[in-house]
């Protein structure tokens, strides 16, 4: 295909393939595809390359592309884009592949070529590359004043008192969500520290508010951490999520799971009473179903640490997380069962799980629903119970349906240990009943007979 070479003193024409297409310069630069700014110098239709434009299509990756800048066959921008005699343009690796794969025509139209020559589409790469380096400077420009401005929030805040504090906090907070690049700057130039120290027995819960809802949001070293763990810190952050906002209960919860990940002896600075009951109340609470997540996962978190469960048996856990079984959804009912299993394992919790009369109807009702997961959680929670009173159990667990689901279980395609656990227990359920009873008392069918 002719490329068309521009002259100089008339609007210049740029052919950019596909189909023949044409744009002039001004429509280019009005339309923001082509301009003389930005780090791209346009010299008579020349245009001087400072930047890889490989370099900046990987920092522009989940940006909106035009159309046209794209390659027909991998539906990517083009580097080095060249065109066939049919007139459509492709990316040079992509269209020379195809021609070594024996294919001797046009990918878009299928037409024939009466010419395999291709032509490199200059033009269209210039405005490829003018297009990204806009748009990569003008990123780079706002990360740039990202950080600056980041930096001026942070000087504030070591002189600011009261509602400036506040309002410094909250602009900061909005700065973080919103880009990355304020974040590395925050914790590269000792934000963390400083946002931390700003959390004490005193600290206002609008001021921790703000600061939690930072401090969530950044990699925490290990020193930064270690700062956060100190009680006073702790109980802060219980009083907030107890008094706070939905969003604010979040990233209390939030920032206590990110601090307990990995800890082992330090996890004793959360055995708070306030603390469990808090998260049971947002447990109940139907209303934000993003709080009742977060708080199952915190909840997991500590209930996995042996010092701890007591203290959640203790408030009355079990028979609040097996009310609200019924009302959870599939992510929230596997972190509910797993917490139900960590405390069964204490004979405390096991004891609370029989006395409670909703939890075999309710974990019955579980058994081959959801996933294999909690398939094996529900049967753990029911062997536990039903080896503690086999007698008092087992006909509650009958009537309920448990041997019905135990066959299901069975007679199914999931590991071997889920059936071996499952026949253990349909055999601890038959012990009080002959054998033509049981069958009748669990209105099996023939088959399953």
């Amino acid at each position: 295909m002719p490329m068309y070479v521009p002259s100089r003193g008339r609007v210049e024409e740029f052919d950019v393939g596909g189909g023949g297409q044409v744009l002039d310069l001004e429509t280019a630069v009005k339309d923001g595809i082509l301009g003389g700014g930005g780090g791209v110098v346009v010299h008579g239709g020349a245009i001087e390359k400072k930047l890889s434009l490989r370099k900046m299509m990987e920092e522009l990756d989940s940006i909106d592309v035009p159309s046209v800048f794209i390659c027909p066959i991998s539906l990517e921008p083009m580097q080095d884009p060249v065109t066939l005699c049919t007139g459509q343009t492709y990316e040079r690796s992509n269209i020379l592949k195809w021609f070594s794969l024996g294919h001797f025509t046009c990918p878009t139209t299928m037409q024939e070529l009466w010419d395999d020559s291709i032509t490199p589409n200059s033009t269209l790469h210039q405005l490829i590359y003018s297009w990204f380096s806009q748009k990569y400077l003008a990123m780079k420009k706002r990360s740039e004043d990202v950080q600056g401005r980041v930096l001026e929030i942070l000087e504030t805040l070591k002189k600011v008192k009261g509602e400036a504090r506040v309002q410094a906090l909250k602009e900061l907070r909005q700065v973080v969500t919103s880009h990355d690049s304020a974040k590395k700057t925050v914790t590269d130039n000792s934000g963390v520290s400083l946002i931390t120290s700003l959390l004490g027995p005193f600290t206002k819960h609008v001021v921790a508010s703000e600061a939690i809802g930072i401090l969530v949001h950044l990699d925490l070293n290990s020193d930064g951490k270690a700062n956060l763990m100190q009680p006073n810190k702790i109980s802060l952050m219980v009083d907030t999520l107890n008094e706070g906002s939905n969003d604010t209960k979040i990233n209390c919860m939030k920032l206590l799971e990110l601090l307990m990940e990995g800890k082992d002896s330090e996890c004793e600075v959360l055995s708070s009473l306030s603390l469990f009951v808090g998260l049971l109340r947002i447990i109940k609470d139907k209303r934000h179903p993003n709080g009742v997540l977060s708080s199952l996962r915190l909840l997991k978190l500590i209930s996995s640490h042996d010092s701890l469960r007591n203290s959640i048996v203790g408030i009355g856990a079990i028979p609040q997380l097996v009310e609200v079984l019924p009302n959870l959804n599939a992510e929230c009912l596997e972190l509910a069962l797993v917490i139900l299993e960590a405390l069964s394992t204490l004979p405390e919790g096991a004891l609370a799980l029989m006395d409670c009369r909703s939890t075999i109807p309710n974990v019955v009702k579980l058994l081959m629903k959801v996933s294999e997961s909690c398939t094996q959680f529900a049967l753990s929670i029911l062997w536990a119970v039903c080896k503690l009173a086999p007698e008092k159990c087992s006909s509650v667990a009958v009537e309920a349906g448990l041997a019905a689901k135990l066959l299901l279980v069975i007679q199914s395609g999931c590991n071997p240990v889920l059936k071996q656990r499952s026949a253990e227990l349909l055999k601890l359920c038959s012990l009080n009943y002959s054998e033509t009873i049981f069958i009748s008392k669990c209105k099996l069918t023939k088959t399953m007979q």
